[in-house]
């Protein structure tokens, strides 16, 4: 079997098809959004926001070989320490009449 020049993880997706799913999915948030009929189930097909928003969105988000968005690192520094191990609890140092009570 040849291999392609391209791995499949980088070529672009289809336009034609992420043009349709984009279309479906507007059109399914409008149909939740204006008419109440579709917020609820429908007995043959079951719940209706979930074939009118959901599934055209997760077939979008499969189009696009599910990739999430990226986060920056400068935007948000990591507060993470490597390698310190376990954080030790301190003994709390209270005046003995300060305690709480419980009611």
């Amino acid at each position: 079997m040849p291999k392609s020049g391209s791995h499949p993880a980088t070529c672009p997706p289809d336009l034609r098809l992420d043009r349709v799913l984009r279309h479906l999915v507007v059109a399914g948030v409008a149909l939740v959004i204006a008419v109440p009929a579709a917020r609820e189930t429908s007995l043959w097909i079951g719940a209706l926001p979930l074939w009118l928003l959901a599934m055209p969105l997760l077939s979008w988000w499969a189009l696009h070989r599910f990739r999430l968005p990226q986060r920056h690192q400068a935007a948000a520094p990591s507060r993470r320490r490597r390698n310190a191990g376990q954080a030790r609890r301190r003994p709390v140092t209270r005046p003995p009449g300060q305690w709480r009570r419980a009611a």
